[in-house]
């Protein structure tokens, strides 16, 4: 049976975000084709969410309980519970993973 899977408010907002910059940079055909790219990407967790691996950020604080799927250069972390899947962030990975990461999954 396949796994839902489900973006949350930040990692929609997350999503949206990247689309928004990717066309106003970038044109509106590579704002689609990195959606689509995610959005692949994120459907394979559906038979496979175990897939991922733990993000690095958190195993070296002792939290096994997040994994991230990579779609170059973006990180997709998401955690499973049950019958589905929780999107928690989608984001550069370039960025500073670290503070984000405390800043939504620890502190929020």
């Amino acid at each position: 049976m396949p796994f839902a899977v489900w973006l949350t408010d930040d990692a929609a907002r997350d999503l949206a975000g990247i689309v928004d910059y990717m066309a106003r940079h970038y044109g509106a055909a590579e704002a689609s084709r990195v959606l689509q790219g995610i959005e692949k990407a994120l459907a394979t967790l559906e038979e496979s969410p175990e897939r991922g691996s733990y993000a690095k950020e958190l195993l070296a604080l002792g939290i096994k309980q997040y994994r991230e799927l990579l779609f170059k250069p973006y990180r997709l972390i998401y955690s499973v519970d049950e019958a589905d899947v929780f999107v928690v962030v989608v984001a550069d990975s370039r960025c500073d993973f670290r503070a984000l990461l405390e800043r939504r999954l620890l502190e929020g």
